[in-house]
């Protein structure tokens, strides 16, 4: 029994150092604006347009009915962008049937691909591929994705692999992730 206590004790301390770190990670995002959604607190350069990411987004009447959401429905205080996002949110989840209703994470939307290649040096001390125009960070479940890039498919791909992270216990392995984040943008793009 004690065994137990202290390993549990263990266990604790471990996860409650992890939530400080990842709460005081500092990835040079810089100064930023901010909106709070019910799914994700979102940051984009003061120099962006708020309104002009969320059209980027192309979200349809047929999304949002999908969506679960009414028509007529208009919650006044929560920003267009956060809407988006989040009937993004919940079509990803139904796409994949995996449905994480009390998740909340962070989209940080970067200035150009320059400031996402700089991000992702500054966390994982190694270049951005190429061909990357966003990425998640599971540890500190945030989406990290370029404003030229911020299309419904691309956050889409990238909303699974959160889902995914909080859906399983164990996540499955990255290759899984990556196919069942793939068929999500692939459905996403295949819609519009």
């Amino acid at each position: 029994m004690k065994k137990i206590a202290i390993l549990g004790g263990l266990l604790f301390i471990i996860t409650a150092t992890g939530v400080l770190f990842a709460a005081e990670v500092e990835d040079g995002f810089g100064p930023s604006s901010k909106i709070e959604g019910k799914y994700f607190t979102i940051y984009y350069s003061q120099q962006m347009d708020a309104s002009e990411l969320s059209q980027k987004l192309n979200i349809t009447v047929v999304d949002k009915i999908l969506a679960g959401k009414n028509i007529g429905e208009d919650i006044a205080q929560e920003p267009e962008l956060a809407k988006m996002t989040d009937i993004l949110y919940g079509l990803v989840g139904d796409l994949i049937d995996m449905h994480v209703y009390n998740f909340k994470g962070s989209i940080k939307i970067c200035e150009n691909q320059a400031q996402l290649s700089d991000i992702y040096r500054k966390l994982f001390n190694k270049d951005l591929a190429s061909y990357m125009v966003s990425f998640y960070v599971s540890d500190i479940s945030t989406i990290y994705v370029s404003g030229e890039s911020f299309k419904r498919e691309i956050l889409g791909h990238e909303i699974a692999h959160a889902i995914i992270n909080h859906y399983f216990v164990v996540s499955p392995p990255v290759k899984v992730q990556e196919i069942l984040s793939k068929y999500i943008e692939y459905q996403l793009r295949k819609a519009q």
